[in-house]
């Protein structure tokens, strides 16, 4: 290890980021993501420059942004998603997608490459971000949920294999065979995953739960590195690996041991939103390009430009396309509001980016930044509208409130 004591500054930012949301929370209800960030700004070479790279740092990096996309495939609960909304929140991301192309194909200049890249970006949705907010909350159960969770999911799977299908280097038809197999195989896992597991299988979960032995545990980490490793064997991004992995863990551990998968997945996002993700939103500070946001005043400009795309592209499809039964005009506009909340695929995508200098840097400091700002204003302003709306089961479950896990800490009133 080459800094050893970036490694330390990041974990002792990762344990502050919690404390400045606690301390903060009486008056504004922040993502603990924004402290990381922003901290990880602080300490970054554009401002105090105290942290530096090196290869143990950018892997404990990206494997935090594949335990986040992991986590989000985890939440996905199939009986809840699937049918008419599933198809619903599939249309209006096609939708978005058509709407982010032309719309950065006017931005560029009809540069095709950059329009790829920003456009698709327009399109993602922080489903990892967004669930514990909601979770958090009390308005992950019921049906605005659930139809939060659809539309999330198809926003964060779509830009996932539009990413493995054009950014993969290989032409469209060899990329879409390649897909296909990969696909294919999934599928196969999917129906290993849903048959039934022999008796010793959830014998020895309970057996090694509360031991040094924690069966279950590296059992889900075995599924994760081996769809990572899939995933990088057919060239695709990783990315697409981590979130099969999440819904292939569901599925064995729903249909093994259901009684004890929730102790399981507290364990799987104590490793997760304890250790690897702070670290991978925290390094995500460090590499922002601060210097090139702030130069020249255009990538400024665009900040708010593009803030505003992700709701027109991303948010008023969904609106658009909501299910009949979401009815009223809150919560319809809180769905658009969470899903248009965006920031790991937009890292993931502008960093694609900047390698194949497909974007400026400029540019891609300004989609993060927004991206960034709308992981602190949407929920807020979906929360508010929810509010307003009563809070009706249908339109949102239960009443908002406190919690720490994963999303927004807020301190008791005083």
């Amino acid at each position: 290890m080459e800094h050893p004591g970036t490694l330390v500054l990041i974990m002792a930012l990762a344990v502050l980021a919690p404390l400045l949301g606690y301390a903060t929370g009486r008056w504004l209800s922040v993502p603990v993501v924004i402290f990381e960030i922003v901290l990880g700004i602080l300490v970054g070479p554009d401002v105090l420059g105290w942290a530096h790279h090196d290869q143990v740092i950018d892997t404990l990096s990206d494997l935090g942004l594949s335990m986040l996309i992991f986590l989000a495939g985890y939440e996905i609960r199939f009986a809840e998603v699937r049918g008419s909304t599933l198809r619903r929140a599939g249309g209006a991301w096609i939708l978005s997608f058509a709407a982010g192309l032309g719309v950065a194909l006017l931005l560029s200049g009809a540069d095709l490459a950059k329009s790829l890249v920003i456009g698709t970006a327009l399109t993602s949705t922080a489903l990892g971000a967004v669930l514990p907010i909601l979770r958090d909350s009390g308005r992950l159960e019921g049906r605005f949920g659930s139809v939060v969770m659809a539309f999330g999911a198809v926003g964060e799977f779509g830009p996932i294999v539009a990413m493995a299908l054009l950014f993969s280097g290989r032409s469209p038809g060899a990329a879409s065979v390649v897909l296909a197999a990969f696909a294919a195989i999934t599928v196969g896992a999917v129906f290993w995953a849903m048959r039934p597991r022999p008796p010793w299988f959830a014998r020895i979960i309970a057996m090694t739960l509360h031991s040094s032995g924690q069966f279950a545990v590296r059992f889900v980490m075995l599924l994760l590195a081996g769809m990572l490793g899939l995933a990088h064997v057919f060239g695709l991004d990783t990315l697409l690996g981590a979130f099969a992995a999440g819904m292939l863990t569901r599925l064995v551990l729903q249909g093994a041991v259901p009684e004890r998968s929730g102790e399981i997945l507290g364990r799987i996002e104590a490793i997760g939103f304890g250790f690897l993700v702070p670290f991978f939103y925290i390094v995500t500070g460090i590499d922002f390009d601060l210097a090139a946001l702030l130069d020249g005043g255009r990538p400024l400009l665009l900040l708010p430009v593009f803030l505003l795309l992700f709701l027109l592209v991303r948010g008023v499809p969904a609106y658009l396309l909501a299910p009949h039964d979401l009815t009223g005009r809150a919560p319809r506009s809180a769905l658009a509001l969470f899903a248009s909340t965006c920031l790991p695929l937009v890292v993931a995508i502008t960093a694609i980016g900047l390698d194949e200098r497909v974007i400026g840097a400029g540019e891609a400091a300004a989609l993060v930044a927004a991206a960034m700002v709308s992981v602190l204003t949407f929920p807020l302003l979906a929360f508010r509208l929810l509010g307003r709306g009563g809070g009706r089961r249908g339109a949102g479950g239960a009443q908002p409130r406190g919690g720490e896990r994963g999303g927004v800490v807020r301190a008791p009133a005083s």
